[in-house]
C-alpha cells in the first residue's frame, strides 16, 4: 500500500540522517583548548614537584626542610659517581647564575635530550631520559614554571672531575653489584688511576 512505501521511506531517511550524523561528529576531533600562560605556571608547578625536581635543586630538601624562598635555586650537595662529582643548578632566571638566557625551547630540549644550551651534558642524577616522553604541553608547561620562578643570585660548585679532591658534602653512589654493573659504560676519561678497578665496576 502507497501509505506504507512512504512509512518506509521516511524511516529510511531517518535512519540515514542519523548514521550521517555519527560519522560527521566521529570524524571531527575536539577543538584543542589552548592553556593561557597562567595555566601554564600553574601546570608546570604542578609537573615539577611531581617529578621531583625540588628534590636536588631546592637547597634543604634532603634535610626535610626545603627552602621554599630559595625554590630550584640549586644546592651545594654534591652526588659523587663514576662521573667525579655532581651539583644540582641554579634553575631560576637569575641573570648571572641561572638559566635566564635560556628559552622556553632551550629548556624543553635539555629536559629531553640532556644537552644544555651550551652542548654540555647533564650528569646524573638527573633522569632527562624519564623526562624525554613528557608531551610538548608538559614539557613547555615546565619551562614556564621555570621562567617565572623569583630569580635567586646562587651559583653551584662546579662539577668535580673524577680522581679529583672532593670537598664538602656529597652523597656518593656505591657500586653497583654485578647484575647492575654488566651493560654499564667504562669509566669517564680523566678516572685516577686508584680509581680503575671501582669504576669499570660501576
Amino acid at each position: 500500500m502507497r501509505w506504507m512505501r512512504w512509512v518506509m521511506l521516511i524511516s529510511w531517511m531517518i535512519v540515514g540522517s542519523g548514521i550521517a550524523l555519527v560519522l560527521s561528529c566521529a570524524s571531527k576531533a575536539p577543538a584543542k583548548t589552548e592553556m593561557t600562560a597562567e595555566q601554564k605556571v600553574v601546570r608546570g608547578r604542578y609537573l615539577s614537584t611531581i617529578m621531583g625536581c625540588a628534590d636536588c635543586h631546592t637547597p634543604g630538601t634532603f634535610y626535610g626542610a626545603p627552602d621554599t624562598t630559595r625554590m630550584l635555586a640549586g644546592s651545594e650537595l654534591g652526588w659523587q659517581g663514576p662521573w667525579g662529582v655532581s651539583y644540582a643548578r641554579n634553575l631560576t632566571p637569575d641573570a648571572e647564575t641561572g638559566i635566564a638566557s635560556w628559552s622556553e625551547q632551550d629548556i624543553v630540549n635539555s629536559i629531553r635530550t640532556g644537552h644544555r644550551p651550551d652542548g654540555s651534558v647533564l650528569l646524573p642524577p638527573m633522569p632527562w631520559q624519564d623526562f624525554s616522553f613528557l608531551t610538548d604541553d608538559d614539557a613547555f608547561a615546565v619551562a614556564a614554571y621555570m621562567k617565572s620562578l623569583p630569580a635567586v643570585k646562587h651559583k653551584s660548585p662546579d662539577r668535580i672531575l673524577p680522581g679529583a679532591a672532593v670537598t664538602g658534602a656529597v652523597l656518593a653512589f656505591p657500586p653497583p653489584p654485578a647484575w647492575d654493573a654488566m651493560n654499564l659504560p667504562p669509566p669517564p676519561a680523566g678516572a685516577a688511576p686508584g680509581d680503575a678497578k671501582k669504576k669499570t665496576t660501576m
